[in-house]
């Protein structure tokens, strides 16, 4: 008998995703990834949750559907982590007419069965704060609703449930073989000590190193159709005081956002090329901040150049390669491919997919593995009616959370005590436990980190560096002095 039912590589959305979702309905799951939780391109996003405005155009209607409808799921789950945004797109820009934007937008909140957000609007930049910024040759735009997203903490709150549920969840663990046959034998090597492990189905959803798991791991005989493409961002101070975000044509045809992105700083992004190489080796190029800069100075009054970048990051999305011609435009869709492998052990593979839609992917993986595992506990989808660990409460009363936290811990500043809500949702009563005054937060690193928030991610979130801390658990990384990072990583290592 097999030690689990299912074994997934890869700690990144689609991983973690899966793992909640089998886990959830009584199957014994394995999550092995090579280094931390949301590692790759699961912490590299533009951090939406959104329809995919720009995909109405290649004519990408089933993804922008499901995408809007998940929308409303991921708000309704994570109500701390999914936030609505307003998108401002002004109207005279790019080489589509005012009159053409107007109707895909329509299409845009007609097309998802929205719900809860507000619809579209015309802006007056001359009325509108949020004309200010702008060059004074965009007088109107058009408004609409998507999401902001905390992209790194919704992997590991994935994670977290799993491992609620009963997942193994082993970071820092890389599976160097796995032979196939009647179940599949797995070996790890987890920092250096060989181990071993057996599963009746395994998933590879290892994002951008799917074709290398499958050619130097799985020893497949014919390479898989994937296309690497690389997006890149660049975080600079703050360039506006109001809460939109704008959406940028630019003149290669493709769009760049630049949000809000706490209450310092903006972030600028994507870009979209074909990447080759190791993905662990993805950085920002020069040309790319540049281009970056460019597309937003085209737009805003302020200019803005490379060495306003106060941070930079990049990530390699595994596309399923449907052979078009430009990177931009190959399909966004994931697909799920079963290999039954006969009277060998199943083998799932996972392309693509989005932030936004993982769910789904996860519940459409389950539906292909329900061929595999007829017990019902694998053929009945719930992960739309669970909130995520820290999500039972209701959208938009975050506040409500916050005044209850302070009331119980009067010490805590508002701003620290918005920052662990946002964070962590109701989950800042564990964070906070055995916590009865200023002094039993123990040390302070700056930007109000303690040593009770990185002893909870060391012992529950699987945190084990300061960069899983600083970087993705958290983005105080750019709050942090050098000598502040040392010192956490002292903290945790110590």
């Amino acid at each position: 008998m097999a030690d689990y039912d299912l074994a997934i590589i890869g700690g990144g959305i689609n991983g973690a995703g899966i793992a909640r979702d089998a886990a959830g309905r009584g199957l014994k799951v394995l999550l092995v990834e090579q280094n931390d939780l949301a590692s790759g391109t699961s912490s590299a996003s533009t951090k939406l949750v959104h329809g995919g405005l720009r995909y109405l155009a290649f004519g990408a209607f089933h993804l922008v559907r499901e995408a809007l409808a998940e929308r409303e799921v991921l708000m309704r789950i994570a109500p701390y982590l999914v936030h609505p945004m307003r998108f401002v797109l002004p109207a005279e820009a790019g080489d589509r007419p005012a009159w053409m934007l107007r109707i895909g937008l329509m299409l845009y909140d007609w097309i998802g069965g929205r719900r809860t957000l507000p619809g579209r609007r015309t802006v007056d930049f001359g009325v509108d704060p949020v004309g200010a910024p702008l060059k004074r040759n965009f007088t109107y735009g058009f408004e609409y609703s998507d999401c902001a997203v905390d992209d790194a903490r919704l992997v590991v709150v994935n994670a977290v449930d799993a491992a609620l549920r009963g997942a193994t969840i082993r970071t820092r663990t890389r599976c160097v073989s796995a032979e196939r046959g009647a179940e599949w034998t797995l070996m790890f090597d987890a920092r250096g000590r060989r181990e071993v492990a057996t599963a009746r189905v395994l998933v590879n959803a290892a994002g951008p190193w799917l074709a290398s798991a499958a050619e130097t791991v799985l020893r497949l005989e014919r390479p898989l159709p994937v296309r690497l493409v690389k997006g890149s961002h660049i975080v600079v101070k703050r360039m506006f005081e109001h809460d939109r975000a704008y959406i940028l044509p630019s003149p290669d045809g493709r769009v760049v956002f630049a949000r809000p992105f706490g209450p310092d700083f903006t972030l600028i992004g994507t870009t979209d090329e074909d990447f080759v190489g190791d993905p662990s080796a993805a950085t920002v190029e020069p040309r790319e901040v540049e281009y970056l800069c460019d597309v937003v100075n085209g737009f805003f009054r302020a200019a803005i150049a490379p060495p306003d970048a106060v941070w930079a990051f990049a990530g390699v999305r595994a596309l399923y390669d449907d052979g078009k011609s430009s990177a931009s435009e190959t399909t966004r869709e994931y697909l799920l491919t079963l290999d039954r492998g006969g009277d060998r052990a199943p083998l799932l593979t996972v392309y693509g997919g989005k932030i936004t839609t993982y769910r789904h992917l996860a519940e459409t993986a389950m539906t292909k593995l329900a061929q595999v595992f007829a017990d019902v506990r694998a053929q009945t989808p719930w992960t739309a009616g669970e909130p995520l660990p820290g999500g039972d409460f209701a959208p938009g009363s975050d506040d409500d959370v916050v005044t209850q936290v302070r009331r119980t811990r009067p010490f805590l500043g508002q701003a620290h005590a918005r920052r662990l809500v946002a964070a962590y949702g109701t989950r800042v009563k564990l964070v906070l436990e055995g916590v009865a005054r200023e002094a039993d937060m123990g040390p302070r690193f700056g930007a109000d980190l303690t040593g009770i928030e990185l002893r909870y991610l060391m012992r529950y979130e699987w945190a084990q560096t300061a960069d899983d801390v600083l970087w993705r658990r958290s983005k105080l990384g750019l709050h942090l002095s050098k000598d502040d990072a040392a010192a956490v990583e002292r903290f945790m290592t110590g």
